[in-house]
């Protein structure tokens, strides 16, 4: 049987790691040139910065796993720099485009994706200013390029990535102007109960917080964001505070971040059913514990399958390569199995808390001002799906083809969430009943000449 890994970060190198061990030499594909997923996210060759100024207290986890990343290459079909744009369930195959060029087909047997995730985003007047990013592009200047967005950047959102990633910058020397948090203090207290079901991850998020309090970082919760303000870049950040008196805060770049979504635009191709998760707020593809989904042979791990965090896809990716063995009536260690079973249920217990402490503040979306655009690509305002919705739109589909929402180049990555509020708010139903933006191939662009 042939197996199929897309995704080289935590989920994918852990899910690998497992099929070797049983004597599988999977297919092992990653879009980047080098593995190790976005929190663990390698530098390139001869970059200076050690793994404890990259990492921090992920530092460790990044050693073990780039050691064990190197170690698999040799003993697999290792494919970098190798985009998966399309999948034909019917026909088991994957469209690929290695290196930028060369057009391809990959058949599959079996197929564990392990996809991880993105930023979830809150469009704001002037967000499409250069100089405004996302909390995970912030990181990955850092990390990939040793450089940063700005040297007195504000950082807007909420969730420990949010005090992560300005503790990363406050260390590189880029103190941020101000960290702007949209969850009161009260909300995330209220969940603090739960989130000692892991409570070594709790104590790391405390600490972040501590040690940005220590550095002099000035941290605001339960703020409203404004607008980002600037003409040919940004220059300041207008945001009201608890008490709704409205401050200016001058910076030279905004990053922004409310939590994760999936990258799950390969699960839709590859025909898996999915369901909204009220807890996350997100549309997650359908999989059983052990990551088995409904489509026979496809299993899914990590982000791509629902928002967990870095345990979470190590442990995800380690069970779905089990599954995918004990299926195919392969050498399968069903103590192990059982294990990461019971992890995974105190890791879901943990993530809930954290996802009700730190929410997508989805009534700020759907009240943005007509005037603010909500698709980068395509310069769709809130208005115009607004107006769409009169026109006689009841989903996000239908919305889509009134106004090009979702059809540029991120295909509704970074606007799906919060045109998904607006759309409902405008006809007055919960979020689920406007649906989701279906995937559609190419899920990334690709030149026509090598898709001609």
């Amino acid at each position: 049987m042939k197996v199929v890994v897309v995704g080289a970060g935590p989920a994918g190198i852990r899910a690998v790691e497992q099929l070797v061990r049983a004597g599988v030499t999977p297919i092992w594909i990653e879009e980047g040139a080098d593995g190790g997923g976005r929190i663990t996210q390698r530098p390139p060759a001869g970059f200076s910065r050690s793994h404890a100024a990259l990492y921090g207290a992920d530092a460790g986890r990044a050693k073990r796993l780039h050691a064990t990343l190197d170690a698999l290459k040799a003993r697999v079909d290792w494919r970098p720099d190798t985009l998966v744009w399309n999948i034909r369930p019917d026909a088991k195959v994957l469209h690929i485009l290695a290196n930028g060029a060369a057009q391809d087909e990959v058949a599959y047997g079996a197929l564990i994706l392990c996809t991880g995730a993105m930023d979830r985003v809150l469009p704001l007047p002037g967000w499409n200013l250069p100089g405004a990013t996302t909390l995970g592009g912030a990181q990955v200047a850092l990390k990939s390029q040793g450089v940063g967005v700005g040297a007195n950047p504000v950082l807007i959102g909420t969730g420990p990535l949010l005090w992560l990633t300005a503790l990363q910058y406050a260390k590189a020397g880029a103190k941020p102007a101000a960290v702007l948090d949209t969850t009161d203090f009260l909300t995330k207290a209220r969940f603090g109960a739960g989130m000692l079901w892991n409570v070594p991850t709790l104590l790391r998020g405390m600490g972040l917080y501590a040690q940005l309090k220590l550095r002099g970082v000035k941290l605001h919760e339960d703020i409203t964001p404004l607008a980002i303000e600037g003409v040919d870049n940004v220059t300041a950040v207008h945001w009201r505070d608890a008490a709704w008196k409205e401050h200016v805060t001058p910076c030279d770049a905004v990053a922004m971040g409310w939590g994760l979504k999936p990258e799950a635009q390969l699960a839709d191709l590859a025909g898996v059913p999915f369901d909204y998760d009220a807890t996350q707020q997100n549309w997650v593809p359908r999989k059983d514990a052990a990551g088995r989904s409904p489509m026979a042979g496809v299993y899914l791990a990590g982000d791509g399958a629902g928002i967990g965090g870095v345990d979470v896809a190590e442990l995800g990716g380690a069970r779905a390569a089990l599954a995918l063995l004990a299926d195919a009536k392969l050498p399968s260690d069903m103590a192990l199995s059982k294990h990461l079973d019971g992890r995974l249920r105190t890791e879901r217990r943990f993530r809930a808390a954290l996802e009700q402490a730190f929410p997508y503040p989805a009534r700020l979306a759907a009240r943005m001002e007509d005037s603010t655009s909500v698709c980068r690509c395509e310069v769709i305002t809130a208005g115009e799906l607004r107006a769409a919705a009169a026109a006689d739109a009841p989903e996000l589909n239908r919305a889509k083809a009134f106004s090009r929402i979702g059809m540029g180049r991120c295909q509704g990555r970074l606007c799906g969430t919060p045109a998904a509020a607006v759309l409902a708010r405008a006809l007055q139903v919960e979020v689920p009943e406007v649906g989701r933006l279906r995937g559609q191939p190419p899920v990334k662009p690709v030149p026509l000449q090598q898709v001609g």
